[in-house]
């Protein structure tokens, strides 16, 4: 640990963690399918975009406040749901604390290593985030356990299709930690004592398992890799089966995924409350385009009916007010909160939202606003052929 915990940047954050982290959970952490295009023109896009600030006529006072699906949040920035995070020994119970010291709304994968009912308990404003895994019932028995935990809305994830190969290689990571499996991590895992001694000092390994999927009628939790085998031996779901989740959950609904605008407006149509412009991270098909290039075509196309955010890419508080301007009602951050937990556990989550929060008030200042909801494109420097329209009808 350095002797400062803390770190000026999300970057900053990553270079510890990469420090902390055995090199398997590390890449477990960057992922990417393929030639990794798409997860570095996701972060790479924003940095095209430039800012138009203004000199005179500064708000002494700013709200970066906003809702999502009606829940009210500090930030215009949300805690997405990954799975399994052995990143720390609290994993997803440390980042609910975090985001609830800062006002923001978690996002809990129900491939997760903590169950929905401790990390409801950390962050009473819990969404849950559901694939189309396993039979109809077994679903409905997620979704009931997930209300009755208290989570106040559904993040239903269709947008993975299963890439598995990537150019630099992918980490090597056991179905469970047993005798086997720690003799064939060891020489990864002793050079990092560090992360080594978090887990010792918490009596527990990393739990590989994913609690939420636990089958109602009692059983172990399945394994990750079991839990991702059901879901991909699963018929992909239609139209009308997303219609049928929302009207089996019966609350506020967000849809993850979306790149084209055709299946945004089959989206409004199936009755979603809001959806997440995304491509998994840059972890689904690679060479698609990155998120931020997407939304202003969603945004425009359906942002009257629905609620859109953006998830892909977001490093800075200045790539947020981006994503606003360009229409987006909040965003979505994954590895850069992960990043903060390795680095620093709970404390380092609540450090990057404070770096979101630093950097989107220094640009709704600047740009000479008093809330995020006057961000417009005026504010951005779009280059030519920036966007990108996917399934235009």
């Amino acid at each position: 640990m350095p002797r400062n915990p803390w770190f000026e940047t999300v970057a900053e954050a990553q270079r510890r963690a990469e420090k902390h982290l055995p090199s398997t959970v590390y890449g477990a952490l960057v992922a990417g399918s393929e030639r990794g295009r798409t997860i570095d023109d996701n972060t790479g896009a924003f940095a095209e975009l430039g800012f138009a600030p203004r000199v005179v006529g500064h708000h002494a006072e700013r709200d970066l406040s906003t809702t999502v699906m009606g829940v009210e949040t500090a930030l215009p920035v949300l805690i997405s749901p990954t799975g399994v995070q052995a990143v720390h020994p609290e994993g997803e119970v440390a980042v609910a604390r975090a985001a609830a010291n800062r006002g923001v709304i978690m996002g809990l994968s129900s491939f997760a290593s903590k169950p929905i009912e401790e990390v409801s308990d950390a962050n009473p404003n819990t969404f849950f985030q559901l694939y189309w895994s396993g039979t109809r019932d077994t679903m409905v028995q997620r979704m009931d356990r997930a209300r009755a935990a208290g989570a106040k809305a559904l993040i239903v994830t269709l947008d993975w299709s299963f890439s598995h190969g990537r150019d630099w290689g992918s980490p090597a990571i056991p179905e469970k930690i047993d005798l086997k499996a720690m003799a064939k991590l060891a020489p990864n895992v002793v050079t990092r004592p560090g992360w080594l001694w978090q887990f010792a000092k918490s009596g527990r390994i990393p739990d590989l398992t994913a609690p939420n999927l636990k089958p109602a009628g009692g059983g172990p939790a399945p394994t990750f890799f079991g839990a991702y085998y059901e879901w991909m031996q699963t018929t992909p779901p239609t139209w009308d089966d997303v219609k049928w989740l929302r009207e089996e959950w019966g609350g506020p609904f967000l849809l993850k995924g979306v790149s084209r605008v055709d299946d945004a407006k089959r989206a409004v149509d199936a009755g979603v409350t809001a959806l997440s412009v995304s491509n998994h991270g840059g972890n689904n098909l690679d060479t698609t385009p990155a998120t931020i290039r997407i939304l202003p075509s969603v945004a425009e196309a359906v942002g009257h009916e629905v609620e859109v955010l953006l998830d892909g890419g977001v490093r800075r508080g200045g790539d947020v007010a981006k994503a606003l301007a360009l229409g987006a009602r909040a965003v979505l951050i994954g590895r850069a909160y992960l990043w903060g937990l390795a680095a620093n556990g709970q404390a380092g989550v609540e450090n990057v939202l404070d770096i979101m929060r630093g950097g989107l008030d220094s640009a709704v200042l600047g740009l000479g606003h008093s809330s995020v909801h006057e961000l417009s494109p005026d504010d951005l420097v779009i280059p030519a052929g920036f966007t990108r329209t996917l399934g235009a009808l």
